[in-house]
């Protein structure tokens, strides 16, 4: 049971809901979720780094920029929610329809520039 607390405590946060969502569609390094979400680097790295406790989250290095994804649901309850970031959330609130539409802005700039613009 304390498995399953951490996790909807960690879930319960609506930054770190909004990062997930954006992970359930794909690999993204810390400087696009910034440009997706209007927020920080280090505000970003904080919640990336609870999510990576908790085992929602994986990295991988790539150069200068550390990429990060949704790790492999290890249990069936991680699956189901896997299943509903992508299905439910972008569909019912807005705010995440915005997130996505923001993260597909900004693949169309090359990291090496996206990562040089400072809010």
């Amino acid at each position: 049971m304390k498995e399953e607390l951490s996790l909807f405590k960690c879930l319960s946060n609506q930054t770190r809901l909004r990062i997930m969502v954006l992970l359930a569609e794909k690999e993204l390094c810390v400087c696009q979720l910034e440009w997706a979400l209007e927020l920080t680097q280090s505000r970003v790295s904080r919640h990336l780094t609870v999510l990576k406790n908790v085992g929602l989250v994986q990295d991988r290095c790539e150069g200068l920029w550390i990429f990060y994804s949704l790790a492999e649901p290890k249990n069936k309850l991680e699956g189901m929610i896997h299943k509903h970031l992508k299905d439910y959330f972008p569909q019912k609130y807005d705010s995440f329809k915005r997130d996505m539409a923001k993260m597909k802005e900004c693949e169309a700039k090359p990291l090496e520039k996206l990562c040089t613009i400072r809010r």
